[in-house]
């Protein structure tokens, strides 16, 4: 096994580690796995190998000889787990496990990146949703169609960070996007029934991170990996395209489903997203200068700020 495969395989482990994730999650996983299959021949092979437990954790780890490799599998793990939220005890649990499996007890990196994200993801956890009565009024839909895009510029961006935690942030923001859509259009709303949307319209939560982080690593974008420098354009576009579409499309499909008082059919709402998600992508292109001077200015500061519901 080389090392990309198992870092793909231990970000597999760790999708599975809350044991959890509901059928549609599993579908997504799979459908990642598959759609990946001419980048990285292998991964539709690793998912069944670890649905049926032919690999071990502990066989992805002993593959991974470099320091640098290990410590970001480990954190491409905790990213992973902390992707639907603050961590189980099964994820505490599969995390503490693979840190002494790949011998990182009491590295400082990994602490630092595993610190961030769970930072990040606790945030996203606790920090609630603005608050207040729910006003109706008059809809500015150039406004609106105006922060989507912002929204899309800057999950692009945060796939430029070399930080590997960083990309945790985009599921929570687009459930902060989704949120103001469905109050603009005099709708409260909570955190499960945004996720319940998400689900139905086909953005996976863990799926989605594992679909980011996947073409990065392939794409030659993570050069703790493969020794290039990290957050260099070119290799950058899939990735870029695939975060600034998915959200772009989601805020579209939101727009449209609360606009309409919800009565989209779940079949409508997953068919609407996906004929946007073409589009979207081609817009990506357009916007790239403005996503690449957006990386340029975020810090850790602002991420977090941002994800606990300021700016934007």
């Amino acid at each position: 096994m080389n090392s990309d495969n198992a870092i793909l395989a231990i970000s597999l482990f760790a999708a599975f580690a809350d044991g959890s994730n509901d059928d549609r999650e599993r579908e997504h996983i799979r459908r990642f796995a598959e759609t990946m299959g001419s980048d990285a021949p292998d991964l539709p092979r690793l998912y069944q190998d670890i649905l049926l437990k032919r690999i071990t954790l502990a066989d992805a780890a002993t593959a991974l000889d470099d320091l640098g490799q290990r410590q970001f599998a480990y954190e491409m793990a905790v990213c992973v787990c902390d992707a639907d939220g603050v961590q189980g005890s099964s994820e505490k649990q599969f995390l503490a496990e693979l840190k002494a499996l790949l011998g990182l007890a009491g590295d400082a990196q990994s602490a630092e990146a595993e610190r961030q994200a769970d930072s990040l993801a606790a945030s996203a956890a606790t920090s609630a949703l603005a608050s207040g009565p729910v006003v109706t009024a008059a809809v500015n839909e150039a406004q609106l169609d105006k922060s989507i895009l912002n929204h899309a510029i800057l999950n692009g961006a945060l796939e430029l960070l070399p930080q590997s935690w960083a990309s945790v942030a985009i599921i929570p923001l687009q459930i902060k996007m989704v949120y103001r859509i469905g109050k603009i259009y005099g709708h409260e709303l909570d955190q499960g029934h945004i996720r319940e949307f998400l689900a139905t319209v086909g953005v996976g939560l863990t799926s989605q991170y594992l679909e980011q982080f996947g073409r990065k690593l392939l794409g030659g974008l993570l050069g703790k990996v493969a020794g290039k420098t990290v957050g260099k354009i070119g290799s950058a576009a899939t990735g870029i395209a695939f975060s600034f579409a998915s959200t772009y499309a989601l805020g579209q499909v939101a727009k449209r489903y609360y606009a309409g008082g919800r009565q989209m059919s779940a079949q409508l709402l997953q068919d609407s997203f996906q004929n946007l998600l073409g589009p979207a992508k081609q817009l990506q292109s357009q916007y790239l200068p403005q996503i690449q001077q957006k990386a340029k200015t975020l810090d850790a500061g602002q991420i977090m700020a941002m994800v606990g519901g300021k700016g934007l």
